[in-house]
């Protein structure tokens, strides 16, 4: 089937289905291998700036008081947003039934599981000697190292751990039908791999009964973690007394913001996946429509909630929360400010338009605004505010070093080396959700045309 065949043409068949996922797991190409030696030099370069941070310390980072959280942080909070989207497309619009769902949610559900292993690097990172990072766990010892449990960075490992664990059942347990397609489509080694992780599942009545609940219950299981994963990591800051982080605002808005830039991580993942596999058939226009529109109004919920922090501040009559933002919006880091302000509030708003949503170019220009404005709204949160609060002898401007920076980026092609290596092993779309969208093959070609 060609990708020519898009929503104007005839509908797939179930057999297009199977032969259109399967390709995409064919040997890959000199364009594939070529993204793949980039983003391996890439993360090379950030290993070895990790590498010289462990043997050289700290100061490597450009880590000084009083900002002693920066970049790390900044890009361990941004990678949890990122995380969001993929259970809110599996399990929330599972639950409600959202159609549109079907080709987008496994490719979602991949990103999720690679961005929490991604996130769950940088308290490593950040902890300098990352060896001794089990003194986070809270467990009975003879040393006595009881971590205080009021302590939101202790909630976060609770938060974050069982937010891993039930999105890589729910993402194991979606993939079972589709292994065994692959099973029965491929022979050799492959077939008896595929054979081992389909776990025996040969499409009976029973097994899609089980399977339909157990699907169901994870969904359901799911849905509240999405909400309570970055509420607990926006208490890290909102526990705090800083001006700028002591907020009742933090849990909804870090919430909105993670959707939001995870959903352009989404498209910046799909577009390209779409183009050179071919997959127009299923990855459709309204498909695009439907992400754009949750962008655009995710942003819009984003541009309140900024409005709302401006105006708390100015309205509260403390003189150091306005002393706080007026630093922010006019000094050393007012370009990072405006620049957040510009990709998360103006950008999405060209998605009003009808053709701007259904454009993969424009879509996937915004897309990347959309994270670049994520990462400094992040940034802002966490540098500005450090860096000038209650006293003036503590004030201090941080520089990012070459290290923290490589290690930044290489957390980048850490994520998208996962990513790449996973659509070449797995079905990036799920090929029995999207058949239940088709309609059912009919055994005489006469009534074919009522369709």
């Amino acid at each position: 089937m060609s990708p020519t065949n898009d929503a104007r043409g005839a509908s797939p068949t179930f057999a297009d289905v199977n032969r259109d996922v399967v390709r995409t797991l064919e040997p890959p190409g000199n364009l594939y291998f070529a993204w793949m030696c980039v983003v391996a030099l890439i993360l090379a370069a950030g290993i070895l700036a990790w590498t010289g941070q462990i043997w050289w310390g700290m100061g490597m980072a450009g880590k000084r008081t009083p900002q002693m959280w920066a970049m790390y942080i900044t890009s361990f909070v941004f990678w949890i947003g990122i995380g969001h989207a993929g259970t809110l497309i599996s399990a929330i619009l599972y639950l409600f039934r959202a159609r549109w769902r079907t080709p987008i949610y496994r490719a979602a559900e991949a990103m999720t599981i690679f961005a929490v292993l991604t996130a769950g690097l940088f308290p490593l990172i950040h902890a300098g000697r990352m060896w001794f990072a089990y003194f986070l766990l809270p467990y009975p010892n003879q040393r006595y190292l009881w971590p205080n449990f009021r302590s939101p960075l202790v909630w976060d490992v609770f938060a974050i751990s069982t937010y891993l664990s039930i999105s890589t059942v729910f993402f194991i347990v979606g993939l079972v039908p589709d292994i065994a397609a692959l099973r029965d489509a491929s022979i050799g080694w492959r077939r008896r791999i595929y054979a081992m992780l389909a776990l025996g599942w040969e499409g009976a009545d029973s097994q899609w009964r089980h399977y339909r609940r157990a699907y169901g219950l994870l969904a359901a299981l799911a849905t509240p973690l999405v909400l309570s994963v970055h509420s607990v990591v926006s208490w890290d800051f909102a526990m705090a007394l800083v001006p700028g982080w002591h907020s009742t605002l933090f849990a909804p808005f870090f919430v909105d913001g993670a959707i939001f830039s995870g959903f352009a991580m989404v498209l910046i993942l799909l577009l390209p996946m779409r183009h050179f596999f071919g997959l127009h058939a299923y990855i459709e226009d309204r498909h695009l429509d439907a992400m754009g529109k949750l962008i655009l109004v995710t942003g819009l919920i984003l541009t309140y909630f900024y409005i709302c922090e401006i105006f708390t501040s100015i309205y509260s009559g403390d003189d150091i929360e306005k002393a706080s933002l007026f630093w922010k919006v006019t000094k050393s880091y007012a370009w990072a400010l405006w620049l957040m302000y510009f990709c998360n509030c103006v950008a999405p708003l060209i998605l009003f338009w009808k053709k701007a949503r259904t454009s993969p170019t424009i879509l996937y220009v915004v897309s990347i605004l959309v994270l670049i404005g994520m990462w400094f709204e992040r940034f802002n949160i966490i540098v500005p505010s450090l860096g000038h609060d209650f006293y003036p002898y503590t004030w201090g401007i941080y520089y990012p070093s070459p290290t923290d920076t490589m290690v930044v980026i290489g957390s980048f092609a850490w994520f998208f080396i996962l990513f790449l290596g996973f659509i070449k092993v797995m079905p990036s779309l799920s090929i029995v959700e999207v058949k239940e969208t088709l309609p059912p093959p009919l055994r005489d070609p006469r009534h074919a045309g009522h369709h």
